[in-house]
């Protein structure tokens, strides 16, 4: 735990933040939007919301270096891909199966990490990472077996986003050596929401005309799994390790199933609970055992669900 006490304990943020990060794939099953549109309002309500605090970075806007700015874009890119096929999987496939197979993350990142950083981890997280991709493989399989090929798209769909979120999160690791995680966290939401905007007028989908229903579930997207979710964690990283932070991880696609039976009815196949188990296990092993001293990544919440 971190020298600073927390003003409440630490679990009821945590819990709270968990809760609220499980409704962002609810919010985008209840919206009949395309999913390009429901990501470009999301990113920009909270892009408005976080407006009035960003004036104090104004300096450190102006002192960027060229190369800084391509990674800004590139990696504002990666979370506006993420979004587009993690959203959009979720069109296809179960709650359950789109936010466990999310929850992979943090494999991938260390994928990334000793790719390109030359970061190490221990055998007891390899052995922790092999286990969630059995777990991966019986849900897509699953999918498969069942004959539904659109529950095997949406699967799909979603391993590539968490691809990437991943390299989204390692641009960031490069980035954050140098600029506020509230600065860049802020910049990648406008290049990201520009880029959704791009798309959405290539591809001819009306950027208006939804209805208040509609602008109701964008509002919620940007504020309850982003404001009370992913900002909450970035708040709770002032009084609690990263790794108690990062164990969220395994607490969305927990909540999100749990929502998903509640309030869409949706269940999970005795195939895929083995699957879901398996990844679950896997990435409390690998997030036990895998973090080195040198952590490979600052976790940014607000790239996941």
């Amino acid at each position: 735990m971190n020298s600073n006490r927390a003003p409440i304990p630490v679990f009821i943020p945590l819990f709270i933040g968990i809760i609220a990060i499980s409704f962002s794939s609810i919010f985008v099953k209840w919206s009949g939007s395309p999913v390009s549109i429901q990501a470009m309002y999301r990113l920009v309500i909270t892009f408005l919301i976080m407006l009035p605090f960003a004036g104090k970075y104004v300096p450190v806007i102006r002192s960027l270096k060229r190369s800084e700015v391509l990674l800004l874009i590139l990696s504002g890119a990666m979370l506006a891909l993420h979004f587009l096929l993690w959203m959009g999987s979720l069109k296809w496939t179960s709650v359950a199966s789109s936010t466990i197979i999310l929850a992979l993350q943090p494999v991938f990142v260390m994928i990334g990490a000793y790719i390109w950083f030359k970061e190490k981890t221990s055998l007891a997280a390899i052995g922790g990472m092999a286990i969630a991709f059995l777990g991966v493989f019986l849900l897509i399989g699953s999918s498969g077996f069942s004959g539904s090929k659109g529950h095997l798209t949406g699967d799909i769909m979603s391993l590539l986003g968490t691809v990437a979120v991943a390299v989204h999160m390692l641009l960031g690791q490069l980035l954050l050596r140098r600029l506020p995680s509230f600065l860049y966290s802020w910049l990648v939401f406008a290049v990201a929401a520009a880029v959704l905007a791009v798309y959405n007028v290539g591809m001819e989908i009306p950027l208006t005309g939804y209805s208040a229903r509609e602008w109701g579930i964008f509002a919620l997207l940007a504020i309850v799994p982003t404001v009370f979710g992913h900002l909450l964690f970035n708040w709770l990283m002032k009084y609690a390790t990263a790794s108690t932070v990062s164990m969220s991880v395994l607490g969305e696609p927990v909540g999100a199933s749990l929502l998903a039976f509640l309030l869409l009815n949706e269940s999970m196949n005795s195939m895929q609970a083995v699957g879901g188990a398996l990844v679950l296990v896997g990435l409390v092993l690998f997030l036990k055992v895998g973090r080195s001293k040198k952590q490979p990544v600052d976790v940014q919440p607000e790239a996941l669900g």
